[in-house]
């Protein structure tokens, strides 16, 4: 599905996926810096208040990547929210494409399983007139996700930084290049709440919008916008 998408000049292929919780705080996160003096770190984060949630969108071809962050929740609304945000803010550099196929490694917000962000994508699909192809990872193969080994050149890239504040984050994050592209980044500031989900009957209307494949239902997904005659 991959190669089929990346030769078609139709469809952009990205790697979607969100990384783990940054608390934020004078913490030593095992990385090296150099200065004229050495930083002072804390050596452990009790009674840690301040968070941060990554999320990411990696263009596989050209190597453009968009960050997303919130202080609230992982959750489907956030990750489909920033799926939306990087269409809008790319819009007129991807008006050639009328397909997406995006590679998920079935996280728990974002698995073939989860109704919320199926709908949710659902909605971005008929109201952006795009066909979209939810192609995901089998479990212990994520690494394979392009966007894993992204969030791993980020890693080392800050371990040497204390992320103290939302503005450092978001700076550290802007700083990074990624195959000499900067990513582009932006902080989300809605309130995302766990565990929302869709009742019987609005799960079986869903099911009838998505075209699941006749092998692997749960791991290659096809979503084509609603026909109006």
């Amino acid at each position: 599905m991959n190669a089929q998408a990346d030769a078609d000049p139709k469809t952009i292929r990205i790697s979607v996926d969100t990384k783990a919780t940054i608390n934020m705080g004078p913490y030593s996160r095992g990385g090296c810096s150099r200065g004229l003096q050495a930083v002072k770190a804390a050596d452990h984060d009790m009674m840690q208040k301040d968070k941060l949630v990554p999320g990411g969108i990696l263009e596989t071809e050209s190597g453009k990547s968009f960050l997303f962050f919130t202080p609230s929740n992982k959750t489907s609304d956030f990750l489909v929210d920033g799926i939306e945000l990087w269409w809008k803010s790319n819009k007129e550099c991807l008006s050639t494409f009328n397909q997406i196929a995006v590679n998920l490694d079935n996280g728990p917000e974002c698995s073939g399983h989860r109704s919320q962000f199926l709908q949710r994508m659902v909605e971005f699909v008929d109201r952006e007139k795009l066909t979209v192809r939810l192609i995901y990872y089998p479990p212990y193969h994520s690494k394979y996700n392009g966007i894993e080994r992204y969030w791993g050149g980020l890693e080392r890239s800050w371990n040497g930084y204390l992320l103290d504040s939302v503005e450092t984050v978001l700076k550290r994050a802007g700083n990074f290049v990624w195959r000499t592209v900067k990513a582009t980044v932006t902080l989300m500031e809605g309130n995302y709440e766990k565990g929302i989900t869709l009742c019987a009957k609005e799960k079986r209307e869903l099911e009838c919008r998505l075209q699941r494949s006749e092998y692997l239902p749960w791991w290659d997904i096809l979503i084509r916008p609603i026909t109006v005659y």
